[in-house]
């Protein structure tokens, strides 16, 4: 007790004397009569305020005052240490200008600060929160050269909303305001707020935009408050239209023709005007329905902006169409520009032309990519990628991709024998914007709904063991209701792999291992897949979520109706292979909470199950759960960790295994924080484990059971992330704490730790490099 009391006296001594340099160090490089500025206080009379009003007020207040002190942190100010320490540079780079003003802050100083601007706005902002009598005064308070200013605001009573009257009259734009009034809000009993206010005529604009007033503005609209015909610190507001509001602001517009542009060029215009006749005459080659496609070379097909375009000709302007129908355009993405006008083609019959100028993108495009990458799995490898794209392949702005690619992965450390990797393949895609079915699909949607086509084959030789041809084909659809939900569904998703070339020394290591076998095994997975994902991360708020939820259904059908039946040997063939049947789900959710400006807290939670049944008595290796590795429980190395308490260490030298699995748990947190510019530091902790849902025999303890949260894996550890904007680099180092093979007793390794043992580093601290966020 005596020894930990005196580690906590040194350890205040420490900091006490690191306190107290700081703040000396900082005020001695002031000059005579100087004073550092640290901060302003707003000090609130009111007794009829509650403390929460009080409080709330106060913090707005604050806020608003200028300017900030220097930054702190609990209680020092290391960033105007580095600036004061810092030699005055002679050139703008080198390690003093980084230090001095990258690293550093520059004094802010009480002289930098107009006390009587901050008063004044002190009153006004209390004004426009209806405190309509309010005053204010300021006092400075200085010692040992600092400073600090302190405001004291009166505000008297805050003004309530008494009544609200909205003009009435006969002309058409007052009487669309009166029909939306009720939905105003300025509400009787309310406080009066200048804010809100400014927000009602954002909203009636926004009404008024839906009802065809384009020309329309909030600065049309006055809101008078009258706190004279009222008592009680009441106040009156009146909704009117300015006096001087002009009369096209006033009159509903309705769409005369519309008019597409797919191949414009700035160049096409000429003094305002196209160089293409706009009589109705010169129209009349280009007309498609209701409007007018300008394509002498036809690049594309007209029908496509059918289904893009919302406006049709005598339809009543409104906003909402206005950006569903640019959004749609930029959608199909063929379009690299998207501009809109509206030019008035009779005035007196209140009507105007639209004009959709649209600038293609490059129609097609050859890219080689060149990749290099290393994971936790003591693998380091390239990748070569040749994409050609053509982005309106059949005229209608159906996007084809194909690629080829080579690839190969070599060991670097870790267990011998563990062989080297070596891919090729070539896929292909083609994704048309529209749902192809015999049933009609309507979406008003900003997205434009695709159907998807894809084909693929790749050779993979896993050298001295075997090599696999899997062949891959689907169909499917994906749409979004909107920027924040998405449907993929797969109507049919195809998988064929054949094994070729399995040497008699994977034979003989795979003898004992049922698991090894089904790796070479024929393999024949189809059926529909399913996944629906929500978030709002794009959103600029403190806490946003993203879900994704994944079904997947192999054989279903064809197993019901043919009866097949594993167990009962009744299992049934397509062209010599066994079908694969099972159910499949997982789920990942994940939480940000911003901490702020440059901090934040992220989690993730993956739950996953796959069920095999009727014509499988296994899930396909392809198909199954796998953990440890970059992105997901760090400090296992990639696939090596599970199922559930099976020990890894019992695998003999040379015996190449991925540890997979029918169940999967995981869990992880991380704190992030932006440290200077481009480097981000995290710290993070994961928890989770996979298991089987059958006994295996060869794996003792690898079927989920109800002891299964004893054989979770804990690790956790500390990572730099380099932000370069193009790409995120990530190092993350990480440590188990809790290993789920061990003796049930004695899985938490807290006490195993040792850094001193090069062995035990070596065994214990995996480096994870990767590319972007883990999630």
């Amino acid at each position: 007790m005596k020894i930990r009391f005196q580690q906590h006296i040194r350890q205040v001594l420490f900091f006490g004397t690191l306190g107290f340099a700081f703040s000396c160090s900082n005020t001695k490089y002031l000059k005579e009569g100087e004073m550092l500025y640290t901060g302003a206080e707003v000090k609130i009379e009111n007794d009829s305020l509650s403390k929460k009003s009080k409080k709330a007020l106060k913090s707005e207040l604050e806020d608003n005052l200028t300017p900030k002190p220097n930054s702190s942190f609990l209680g020092l100010r290391p960033k105007l240490f580095f600036y004061n320490i810092a030699k005055e540079p002679k050139k703008e780079k080198g390690f003093n200008y980084w230090l001095k003003y990258k690293i550093g802050e520059k004094p802010v100083l009480l002289s930098d600060v107009d006390r009587g601007f901050n008063k004044d706005i002190i009153v006004n902002y209390s004004e426009n929160k209806g405190y309509f009598n309010a005053k204010a005064t300021y006092d400075t308070v200085s010692k040992n050269k600092k400073a600090q200013v302190i405001y004291t605001l009166r505000p008297g009573n805050q003004y309530l909303i008494n009544k609200v009257k909205f003009q009435n009259d006969s002309i058409p734009v007052t009487e669309e305001i009166v029909k939306v009034s009720d939905k105003t809000l300025l509400k009787e009993g309310n406080p009066f707020d200048l804010g809100v206010i400014k927000s009602e005529r954002e909203r009636i604009d926004n009404q008024l935009k839906q009802k065809g007033f384009y020309y329309f503005h909030p600065d049309n609209l006055i809101i008078q408050a009258d706190s004279t015909v009222t008592k009680n610190h009441k106040v009156e507001l009146n909704v009117k239209l300015k006096e001087n509001t002009p009369d096209l602001a006033k009159q509903q517009f309705t769409i005369d023709k519309v008019i597409v542009f797919p191949n414009y060029n700035i160049r096409d215009v000429k003094d305002g005007k196209y160089n293409i006749p706009m009589d109705s005459d010169s129209l009349a080659k280009y007309a498609h329905n209701d409007i007018y496609v300008i394509d002498p070379e036809q690049k594309f097909k007209p029908k496509i902006f059918d289904r893009a375009l919302y406006f049709k000709k005598g339809d009543l302007y409104n906003r909402a169409d206005h950006n569903l129908t640019l959004n749609r355009l930029i959608n199909l993405g063929v379009f690299k520009f998207v501009k809109n006008e509206f030019v008035i083609s009779d005035s007196l019959n209140h009507k105007f032309d639209t004009y959709y100028l649209l600038t293609p993108r490059q129609i097609q495009s050859l890219r080689l990519e060149a990749l290099g990458r290393t994971n936790s799995a003591n693998y380091a490898g390239s990748e070569l990628n040749l994409n050609w794209t053509h982005r309106n392949l059949f005229r209608g702005a159906e996007q084809f991709k194909a690629s080829v690619y080579g690839a190969f992965d070599v060991q670097i450390g870790g267990p011998k024998d563990a062989k080297n990797l070596f891919r090729a393949g070539a896929n292909a895609q083609l994704s048309i914007p529209r749902i192809v079915a015999p049933f009609r699909f309507n979406s008003s949607s900003a997205f434009v709904p695709r159907t998807n086509i894809s084909i693929g084959y790749e050779f993979q030789n896993r050298t001295e063991y075997y090599t696999l041809n899997t062949f891959s084909g689907s169909f499917g659809y994906l749409w979004k209701e909107n920027v924040r939900k998405e449907h993929d569904l797969k109507i049919i998703d195809i998988t064929y792999v054949t094994p070729a070339n399995v040497t008699p020394l994977y034979d003989s290591i795979s003898a004992k291992s049922q698991a090894l076998q089904r790796v070479v095994q024929k393999q024949l997975i189809f059926g529909p897949t399913y996944s629906y994902t929500y978030t709002n991360t794009m959103l600029p708020k403190k806490n946003t979520i993203y879900y994704k939820g994944t079904l997947d259904l192999a054989g279903n059908l064809t197993g019901l109706f043919s009866g097949a039946n594993v167990k009962d040997g009744k299992q049934k063939s397509i062209f010599g292979v066994p079908f694969s049947q099972y159910a499949k789900m997982e789920h990942d959710f994940r939480f940000y909470h911003k901490l702020g400006d440059k901090s934040s807290f992220a989690s993730r939670f993956i739950g996953g199950i796959a069920y095999p049944y009727g014509n499988s008595d296994n899930i396909p290796f392809s198909k199954q759960f796998f953990s440890g590795g970059s992105n997901s429980i760090r400090a296992f190395r990639a696939r090596t960790l599970g199922p559930g308490s099976f020990d890894p260490r019992t695998i003999k030298q040379g015996y190449y295994f991925d540890q997979s699995g029918d169940i999967k748990l995981e869990l992880n947190a991380e704190y992030r924080a932006n440290i200077y510019k481009f480097l981000n530091v995290a710290f993070f902790a994961d928890a989770g484990n996979i298991w089987l849902v059958n006994d295996d025999i060869q794996r003792p303890g690898a079927k989920f059971s109800s002891d299964f949260l004893s054989e979770i894996a804990v690790g956790a550890g500390f990572g730099l992330r380099l932000d370069f904007s193009i790409l995120i680099l990530r190092l993350d180092l990480a440590m188990p704490f809790r290993i789920p093979y061990y003796e049930k007793g004695d899985r938490w390794t807290f006490d195993k730790i040792n850094f001193g043992n090069s062995s035990w580093r070596r065994d214990n601290l995996i480096l994870n490099i990767a590319i972007g966020y883990p999630f």
